[in-house]
Formats: structure tokens, sequence, C-alpha cells
């Protein structure tokens, strides 16, 4: 894989990675990197580039990240890094997501503002949903989960989305959303 290729890549790895996965890997690699380099570090690709400079990771040196995302229960990205997962193929919490979201827009009717706010939605967001799709509630709903998706990035989870359901009383659909789940293999 040439820089370039492998620079997008990582890049790549980084946007997948939660805030929870990066600091599982930063104490992983503690012993490796000196700990004012790890308080400095707050993305994956930081800790990528750390890495790098130290000679454990290069485009033909990926074993030991390799193993440290195996460590941290994410196969899909270690895949990723040996070039085994092509670029089309989207990881499972984005394929969940996209499922919980045909429901949702399926079933939510006139409470999407409630779920906006319970997903920390803003208003002023929330307000330029609603002029955006103003009679038409699946679309609006559509857009309420990608401007909530948009906002968490990488860390925007399934799980999330179906406790904010739940809280908001929306029991019905949040196991709508778990039923579809199911039968699509995913829980």
């Amino acid at each position: 894989m040439d820089p370039q290729q492998f620079n997008a890549v990582l890049l790549d790895i980084s946007n997948r990675m939660s805030s929870d996965e990066l600091d599982k890997l930063k104490f992983l690699v503690s012993d490796r990197v000196g700990k004012r380099d790890l308080e400095r570090i707050t993305t994956g690709h930081g800790l990528f580039e750390v890495l790098t400079q130290r000679r454990l990771l290069a485009p033909d040196i990926t074993d030991y990240l390799s193993e440290l995302l195996n460590q941290i229960h994410r196969p899909d990205l270690s895949d990723r890094l040996n070039g085994e997962q092509p670029d089309d193929v989207p990881d499972p919490e984005t394929v969940k997501l996209n499922i919980a979201a045909e429901v949702v827009a399926a079933n939510l009717s006139r409470n999407w503002r409630k779920l906006g706010r319970r997903l920390q939605v803003s208003d002023v967001k929330l307000e330029s949903i609603s002029r955006k799709h103003p009679t038409d509630l699946e679309e609006t709903t559509l857009e309420l989960l990608k401007e909530w998706r948009r906002s968490q990035g990488a860390e925007a989870r399934t799980e999330e989305l179906i406790r904010a359901l739940r809280d908001c009383q929306l029991n019905l659909t949040a196991d709508r959303v778990e039923d579809e789940l199911k039968n699509a293999g995913y829980q």
C-alpha cells in the first residue's frame, strides 16, 4: 500500500473509533509512548502519528496496531488496516444505524422534536429541520437522525438511539428497532 493510501486508511480508522476506544488504545501503548505524549493525543490519527514516529507503524509495519485494534475488540478496523475490508463495506455500526433510522422514520410521527431534544440536538437545528420538511414527518425524522449522527460522528451508537426512544416513552418504536436489528442479525 502506498503512503497516501495508507494515510487515508488510518484517517478512516480514526474516524470510526469512539473516544472510549481511543482511550483503550492509549492505555495499551502507555509502555511505549510517554505519558506527556499520551495526554496531548485527542484523536486516533494523533496516536497513529506518534506510533509512526516511534517506528511502530508504517505502510509495511501494521502488526502492532492490528493487534491493538483486535485487543479493543475492533477486528473490523484491524481488517481495514490490513487491506482485507474493501472501501465500500460500511462498518457494522453504520449499518445498524441505517436500519434503525428507517424504522424510526416510519414509526415516529409527531414526537420527532422530543426525540431530538433527548438526543441533544439544539433547538436551532430542530427549527431548521422543521422548515426544511414542513409537511413530511418521515423526511423530518430522517433529517433529525442525520443531524444527530453528524454531531456525534464515530460515537453515534444504535444503543444510544434506542435508549433515547425509551426515555421519550416511545417503547413500541424502540421495540421495532430492536426487532428489525435482530432480524438483520445484529442483536
